[in-house]
């Protein structure tokens, strides 16, 4: 037999290897290889999924593994949640939707953990999504920035004005793509509004009236039997004063609603936060204000301003109030007027409500997938449409709100300082106090 040069490669193991190959090829999954989806979707490769980890399990965590499974991008690989009966459902719609979904493939288990600490150690988790109260946001964002994960965080950003600017400080230092769940900014009314009013199709705004619900109230529910399978410690987190367990914060997986945690200021801001993150920040989107914010906030009087009143620097007034509409924003500038709502527009003139920017004009970012928009901005390293900075920015204005009605008085804010001016009163609860073991440095 013929011996071959040990740089030659034989016949034999060449047709072997080649036949090993083609057959490893043959047998790959189409979305491999390229192609569509049944939805329509281009597939995406398996070395190619984001991996993502929950942290929160709840009602608004299941909503979200919902709509990030849709993109058919990512994979969860990791939950962390404190109540084991809201974990097993969220698993449950999760793997419920692989059964739906073959397009995304097998269903992988999924590490359950009670702290989100050990979520973050994994080196596989590419990014978390944070759907936990909002008393809990700043501490497990800025660890997950240490942790070298991009943050989708849902809002709003942050409890206190301090803990976004730490949440912001964070992001930057790790260089951590973060998205703030203000979705609104996706929506095409929304947008729409957003450059109807840069480019001053309703001349000069003069006013704004945003109607959300009230300010919160501190915590007052009497105590009840913690649930089996709740670890109440941890879900009050960097709480520094700890607080009873009363349903309404934390509903039994039987009730399909959203808890009433955010109504109390020991865990978020009362709808001013809740809905206010959302319709503050459609005027700050609107008015270009984005890095930067009023300049006044008035709590409400028996004079001139009937209404919490938001003053800035060019003279626009913005008013907490209700109107006709409920979770809307009424737009008032000299030559018309824009009201907007989740899937509704109205405009004066009339003609504006479908009038197209041109391509000259002044064009707002434009995303119409929000949760897609997040993963794009992770491959291509870019800050999304909804950046840590505008979070800040929105949940300050929404905080500051909080603070003068709690006051009850005038305040001037400087937004560049995010500070108010000579009131040590009112700028002591731009921060709280944390624990020792869940607390982050907040300045």
């Amino acid at each position: 037999m013929k011996k071959e040069g040990k740089n030659n490669v034989s016949r034999r193991a060449f047709v072997g290897n080649t036949a090993k190959a083609l057959v490893g090829f043959m047998i790959l999954p189409r979305h491999v290889l390229g192609g569509k989806s049944q939805t329509g979707l281009l597939y995406t490769a398996p070395s190619d999924m984001i991996n993502l980890g929950l942290i929160g399990g709840g009602k608004q965590g299941k909503i979200l593994s919902s709509y990030f499974l849709k993109t058919e991008q990512v994979r969860f690989v990791a939950l962390s949640e404190v109540y084991k009966a809201k974990a097993d459902l969220t698993l449950k719609q999760i793997k419920d939707t692989y059964v739906k979904m073959p397009q995304l493939g097998n269903y992988a288990d999924i590490a359950v953990y009670n702290d989100f600490r050990e979520l973050l150690a994994r080196k596989e988790v590419d990014a978390v999504v944070i759907a936990t109260p909002d008393h809990w946001h700043a501490a497990m964002a800025v660890r997950a920035a240490e942790a070298g994960k991009d943050i989708y965080c849902e809002k709003p950003m942050a409890l206190t004005v301090k803990e976004g600017r730490a949440m912001v400080n964070a992001a930057r230092k790790y260089n951590r793509v973060f998205q703030t769940g203000s979705m609104q900014r996706s929506w095409s009314e929304f947008r729409q509004t957003a450059e109807l009013i840069r480019n001053g199709y309703i001349g000069q705004i003069k006013s704004v009236k945003v109607n959300v619900g009230p300010p919160p109230k501190p915590y007052d529910l009497p105590a009840e039997p913690i649930p089996d399978g709740l670890d109440w410690s941890k879900w009050l987190g960097p709480n520094a004063t700890p607080s009873v367990f009363n349903a309404e914060l934390a509903p039994p997986v039987t009730k399909d609603v959203y808890p009433n945690w955010r109504n109390y200021r020991e865990f978020g801001g009362g709808m001013v936060t809740d809905w206010g993150a959302h319709m503050f920040d459609i005027v700050q989107w609107a008015l270009d204000m984005d890095h930067s914010g009023p300049v006044e906030v008035i709590a409400p009087d028996d004079g001139e301003h009937p209404f919490l009143t938001y003053k800035y620097a060019g003279g626009i007034t913005m008013t907490h109030e209700k109107w006709e509409w409920d979770n809307a924003i009424h737009f008032i500038g000299t030559e018309g007027e824009i009201k907007v709502q989740r899937g509704k527009l109205e405009t004066n003139p009339a003609s504006l409500k479908d009038h197209v920017i041109g391509d000259t004009e002044k064009h707002v970012y434009r995303s119409t997938d929000h949760y897609k928009d997040f993963l794009d901005a992770m491959r291509k390293r870019t800050k999304p449409i909804c950046d840590v900075e505008i979070g800040q920015r929105t949940a300050s204005v929404c905080n500051i709100g909080n603070i003068a009605y709690r006051l009850n008085r005038r305040l001037e804010w400087d937004p560049m300082k995010e500070q108010f001016r000579n009131d040590a009163e009112a700028n002591a609860l731009l921060g709280r106090k944390m624990n020792k073991e869940w607390g982050i440095h907040i300045g």
